[in-house]
């Protein structure tokens, strides 16, 4: 479109100076036609005063001849001007056609300029459109953004929750541990005791009783009752000595369950 109007207007610049140049060609013929008309009337003139003056004939004459030759020039010089103006008109005229030509290719041009600006419009429509939909996804994801940071930071703390859970549930976890270590060693404290009971502690108190049955069932001699006599406080004293180891023991069992509650 650009080169098109520059060579528009260049066109019309050249158009302009044929202008120019063909008004001066035609004030020249004009001039000329005015200076042959008066040479004509000059002319007359002459042949009025060669008819009245028959003595100036030859003068005339000679003078008609020069104005004759003149005229033959001018009239040249007419036909050469005529054939310029003839070619300048068909300049003109090629000119003019290529002057409408290029109106056409302007109006194409202007045409095809306001097709392109509607489009662009239509394309600025669009991207007004397409500018406030991204506008809105953009909102969109900074919402989806904050939602997700929200749930971030609910997952971090359930994290850390699940980690005091796991920490606690690994201390419950030791805590059962060590109580089921203690109810084994509580347990095995309370076989070694029901074997103390069930053998030691009870073999005194057999030996006693089969003591106290040779007391009902024997006439037993003086010797025979003190040495009767004797393994009964024997057996006694081993009966307290148990009851003693037994006590001891249940005494340390009952503190060591104490410490254990207390830690």
């Amino acid at each position: 479109m650009d080169k098109t109007s520059a060579e528009l207007i260049l066109a019309n610049k050249k158009l302009l100076a044929q202008n120019k140049a063909k008004e001066k060609l035609t004030n020249r013929l004009i001039s000329a036609n005015n200076e042959l008309a008066f040479q004509n009337s000059e002319r007359e003139k002459r042949a009025a005063e060669l008819a009245f003056q028959n003595n100036e004939k030859e003068k005339r004459a000679s003078e008609l001849l020069i104005a004759n030759q003149e005229l033959a020039f001018q009239n040249n010089e007419k036909e050469k001007r005529a054939s310029e103006l003839l070619i300048a008109n068909q300049e003109l005229a090629f000119q003019n056609n290529e002057k409408e030509k290029r109106a056409s290719e302007l109006l194409i041009a202007n045409k095809e300029l306001a097709f392109q600006i509607k489009e662009k419009a239509k394309r600025a429509s669009e991207l007004l459109v397409a500018n406030k939909e991204l506008a809105f996804q953009n909102k969109e994801k900074e919402k989806r953004a904050s939602e997700l940071l929200i749930a971030n930071k609910e997952l971090a703390f359930q994290n850390i929750e699940k980690e005091k859970r796991a920490a606690e549930l690994l201390l419950a976890n030791n805590e059962l541990k060590e109580a089921q270590k203690s109810q084994q060693e509580n347990i095995k404290g309370l076989q070694e005791m029901m074997y103390m009971i069930s053998h030691e502690l009870r073999q005194p108190v057999v030996q006693i009783l089969g003591i106290t049955s040779l007391f009902e069932t024997l006439k037993n001699s003086p010797e025979e009752t003190a040495e009767l006599t004797h393994l009964i406080r024997e057996s006694a004293k081993s009966l307290d000595n148990y009851t003693r180891e037994l006590t001891t023991f249940v005494y340390e069992a009952e503190l060591k369950a104490k410490n254990e509650l207390s830690t």
